[in-house]
């Protein structure tokens, strides 16, 4: 049986929307504090700081069990990395993926850095992996069905490699997902082509886009914690990711401070926030 998708009126959007702000606070405040020397667990604290002073609280922590604030990962960690003891290095590829609850509505939201210097390579894997968010998020406000996020992706990662550089994987084994009452709802937003369009595209919806890249292959598997997922052959991964809500005008970025406007001007879409 399909699993029923939840539709925002405005009133709820505007909910997820300071939601959304607050885990743009924590990106901002993990931007600064993100350094060679610092431990993941430190960082985890900058996190709870920020959700703390905003009256807001983490939708990670606890949820079936997850020990912290939000999600570090690194190197070959793709995703659902725990902060911990570990000790950052210069060249470090760290992914953070963040969320926050205000009012009973989530906000989700991921970004990678490369600390230091680092490998150039490392610098174009995170770059390709922001594009291709960014062009499915675009996507989604010329688009009928939800296929046109996967098909962003794919077409982003295609230009990567035409333009010279070295091939990229997408991650399948886990996708973006609807947003809105609970951090994961339906429907499931796939990074890659397949032969399901998906749901037709509504006002109300609300989706975190987030594809995951890897210099390497695509397979997967999770570490003895039971949460840490790393690429099966070491290769280093990045993940970027917005929650998006469809408005009667077209898409309004609640995870991002300008609701999308720098990226989403580039790409000839206009963001249609609530008043």
């Amino acid at each position: 049986m399909r699993e029923r998708i939840e539709y925002k009126t405005p009133e709820q959007i505007r909910v997820m929307r300071r939601a959304g702000l607050v885990v743009a606070e924590i990106h901002a405040a993990l931007r600064e504090a993100a350094a060679p020397g610092r431990t993941t667990a430190e960082l985890d604290d900058v996190a709870r700081q920020v959700l703390d002073d905003a009256g807001s609280r983490s939708n990670f922590l606890g949820y079936h069990g997850y020990p912290a604030h939000v999600c570090i990962s690194v190197n070959d960690e793709v995703v659902h990395g725990i902060p911990g003891e570990r000790v950052l290095a210069d060249g470090d590829v760290v992914s953070f993926d963040c969320g926050a609850v205000v009012d009973g509505w989530h906000g989700d939201a991921a970004f990678t850095v490369v600390l230091g210097e680092g490998d150039p390579r490392d610098h174009a894997l995170s770059e390709a992996t922001r594009t291709a968010m960014w062009d499915a998020i675009a996507a989604l406000a010329g688009g009928t069905r939800l296929d046109v996020v996967g098909e962003a992706v794919e077409d982003a990662v295609s230009a990567h490699v035409a333009a010279g550089n070295e091939p990229l994987g997408i991650i399948e084994d886990y996708v973006g997902h609807g947003i809105g009452s609970a951090m994961h709802q339906p429907p499931d937003v796939l990074n890659y082509r397949a032969s399901r369009r998906g749901p037709r595209l509504r006002p109300g919806m609300c989706l975190a886009i987030e594809p995951m890249l890897s210099r390497g292959t695509i397979e997967t598997r999770v570490l003895a914690d039971d949460w840490t997922v790393v690429t099966a052959d070491g290769a280093r991964a990045a993940h970027w990711e917005h929650s998006v809500a469809l408005t009667e005008h077209g898409v309004w970025v609640l995870t991002a401070e300008d609701g999308g406007t720098a990226e989403l001007e580039t790409r000839n879409v206009r963001v249609s926030p609530l008043s």
